[in-house]
């Protein structure tokens, strides 16, 4: 029997599923201030520092829309304090990494428990306020819980990382993290709506397969050679897997994704742009933090000042926010997100690796801001807005994990780009040591080995700086891609009905 809104929502339970939303998404923000020092102790390559932030989010983008059947089936609850610790467990290996291995296994641990957080949190909320009012202020708190979080992890991880060792930034989020279980086990009310829900083991293990190798390919692809059968193999087993998963979607009673939603050209706009918006947004944030840990070797206080103030703006535009949604139109909220953020970009795409002035990159991070939140706001909107009712629910989800497999892509796409344009551009310029610094580790090692000399890290240094530029560019162009896609496909709709659906249930960013 369905346990389905059987008890209003208290202050108890809306306190305790903010704070597991807030642990998830600080758990994303906290490494991108500490990459320069990552990249240091453990000598590594850009493409595995790359896998630090898309080794977090692929498990997440994977198992989100499972697990909020399992919590469906078997109540949200026990998948808040299992989220909390698995977690927990997860920022516990980190704390205790030795190489760059174990930190990865420790970002998909902790991955791994954000999936079961982000909607589990948000289920327990929709569940508990049935008027769409009380829902609105609930979920308005729950995503203000995200963006105070975003903006938190980047400052407490800068903080920690200028006065410790880098590991140390880790433990606040493991101790979280028990204590968000702890809370969650004392207050959450529980609540389930097992009618017509069942797991899709087939979809779920061959989309998993597909994404998984398809990431690997992109991330190890610059490293390894394109050619390479260790990158060839995987690409070919993505594209099988991807195949498998249709049939398996077409074949499945009760599907983890309803492909006919594709069929629908404003759905599958929307699906576009969150893939190719925020691969741009997330390679974008990749870039940066290269830039200043890594090449510029600024502490990683400073390092995280431009995401604090990145994602302090959604906390400036919350008040008008929900206005937003429900008086525009999503499809010109997306233009005005991903229009700014392409200028934002282009912007950063300019500014000399030799100026050490943080208040250059206040201008277009203030873009990036502003387009960003924008963005994400309308993304539900617009792909909502183009379903019949009873798809809105997975029609959000779909969106969701389209968006967030779009994150992990970042800094995969934009670090082949980059490091494979930096390695091009340091062919025959590096003799002896630095040579072969460069041959083990690519140009990110020859930067911060201080032993192959002078004149060698500064040749490493201006490659890397248009490795990166070149980055930021095709961020620029993703977004304006997006942009694109938004114009040509998303289709103007005046109805109001799904920015009032899209409103009442925020997106996960």
């Amino acid at each position: 029997m369905s346990t389905e809104a059987k008890a209003p929502l208290d202050r108890g339970t809306l306190i305790a599923c903010c704070l597991a939303v807030a642990i998830a998404q600080m758990c994303i923000t906290i490494p991108s201030p500490i990459n320069g020092e990552i990249t240091s102790a453990f000598g590594a390559s850009g493409s595995q520092v790359a896998w630090v932030t898309s080794a977090f989010i692929l498990p997440t983008a994977i198992l989100e829309l499972n697990f909020g059947v399992f919590g469906d089936l078997f109540g949200r609850k026990r998948l808040l304090i299992l989220g909390g610790l698995i977690l927990a467990v997860g920022e516990l290996l980190n704390a205790t990494a030795q190489d760059i291995h174990w930190l990865w296994i420790g970002q998909a641990v902790a991955g791994i428990g954000a999936a079961a957080l982000f909607p589990s949190s948000l289920a327990v909320i929709a569940a508990a306020t049935p008027d769409s009012g009380d829902r609105a202020k609930a979920l308005s708190t729950w995503a203000l819980s995200i963006s105070l979080a975003s903006a938190i992890g980047p400052l407490l991880s800068g903080s920690i990382g200028t006065v410790a060792d880098f590991r140390w930034v880790f433990v606040p989020p493991a101790v979280i993290g028990v204590i968000a279980a702890l809370v969650c086990l004392r207050l959450v009310t529980d609540s389930k709506a097992p009618q017509g829900r069942s797991l899709d083991w087939p979809g779920q293990l061959t989309i998993a397969v597909a994404l998984s190798t398809l990431l690997w390919s992109v991330i190890e692809g610059s490293d390894r050679g394109w050619g390479s059968p260790v990158i060839v193999v995987p690409l070919v087993v993505a594209v099988l897997a991807l195949g498998a998963f249709v049939y398996a979607e077409l074949r499945s009673k009760s599907p983890m994704m309803n492909l006919s939603l594709l069929r629908i050209p404003s759905f599958a706009g929307a699906a576009g742009v969150a893939l190719v918006g925020m691969l741009g947004f997330i390679g974008t944030a990749y870039c940066v933090s290269i830039r200043l840990g890594a090449v510029m070797h600024l502490s990683s206080l400073r390092a995280g000042m431009p995401f604090v103030v990145l994602q302090l703006i959604p906390l400036l535009l919350a008040p008008v926010l929900s206005r937003l949604l429900s008086q525009a139109n999503p499809r010109w909220m997306l233009l005005g997100g991903l229009l700014p953020m392409a200028a934002g970009q282009f912007w950063l795409a300019t500014i000399s690796v030799t100026s050490a002035s943080l208040v250059s990159f206040i201008g277009p991070v203030l873009l990036l801001g502003i387009g960003f939140i924008l963005l994400i706001s309308s993304l539900t909107a617009a792909a909502v807005n183009s379903v019949p009712v009873n798809l809105t629910g997975m029609a959000s989800g779909a969106t969701s994990l389209i968006r967030e497999f779009g994150q992990a892509l970042g800094p995969a796409v934009i670090s082949a780009v980059a490091m494979g344009a930096a390695g091009s551009a340091l062919v025959g310029k590096l003799s002896g040591a630095a040579a072969a610094v460069n041959d083990a580790g690519g140009p990110l090692a020859v930067v911060n080995v201080p032993t192959v000399g002078r004149a060698a890290q500064l040749a490493a240094r201006d490659a890397l700086a248009h490795g990166l530029s070149l980055g930021m560019v095709v961020c620029g162009c993703a977004s304006l891609a997006g942009a694109l896609i938004t114009l040509v496909v998303v289709r103007p709709d005046a109805s109001r009905r799904a920015a009032g659906v899209a409103a009442s249930e925020p997106a996960v960013v």
